[in-house]
């Protein structure tokens, strides 16, 4: 699990290698107006807040850090890249199964349930996947080449297989 996520976050890293600060603070692309550093961020940002919870095994994902910087800037953005995966790479999978409670607010206002903390970082790396999704979208849109081919795709989504 662990090597996983680590991979579809080095995806992130690459891509941020790839273009310049312009490219990651454009929020010219319909229908959201959303740069790629603030999905980035994002996504970084649910990571953390995992991390943040695991000492007292209280998980709030409604409590972001939402660091500005680190969607305006590429620096600032790797760095927070470095931080989750080091934080990442300290989890054992003998903890996978250990419980923690992880609150959100879904619209209604704050809900909290038990999950595992392997179930928790599952959702983390599908949501990631899910942004990821929708940062393609508006690398296209910006007429940036994707960093490879399996970003943004969950591993699951048939690939379409060339009949040429």
């Amino acid at each position: 699990m662990i090597e996983a996520i680590d991979e579809n976050l080095q995806r992130g890293i690459k891509l941020l290698n790839s273009i310049n600060d312009e490219e990651y603070c454009n929020k010219s692309v319909a229908p959201y107006y959303s740069s790629i550093g603030t999905h980035m961020r994002h996504v970084l940002d649910v990571f953390s807040c995992i991390f943040k919870g695991l000492d007292t095994k209280n998980v709030d994902f409604s409590d972001r850090e939402r660091n500005t910087l680190a969607e305006e800037w590429i620096a600032e953005g790797l760095k927070y890249f470095e931080e989750i995966r080091s934080n990442l790479l300290k989890i054992d999978s003998d903890d996978f199964n250990k419980l923690i409670y992880v609150t959100d607010d879904l619209g209604k206002g704050s809900v909290t349930v038990q999950y595992t903390l392997g179930s928790a970082l599952v959702q983390a790396h599908s949501h990631a996947i899910h942004h990821f999704a929708s940062v393609g979208y508006i690398i296209n849109q910006l007429g940036i080449q994707l960093p490879d081919a399996d970003f943004g795709y969950n591993p699951t989504t048939p690939k379409e297989i060339n009949k040429s």
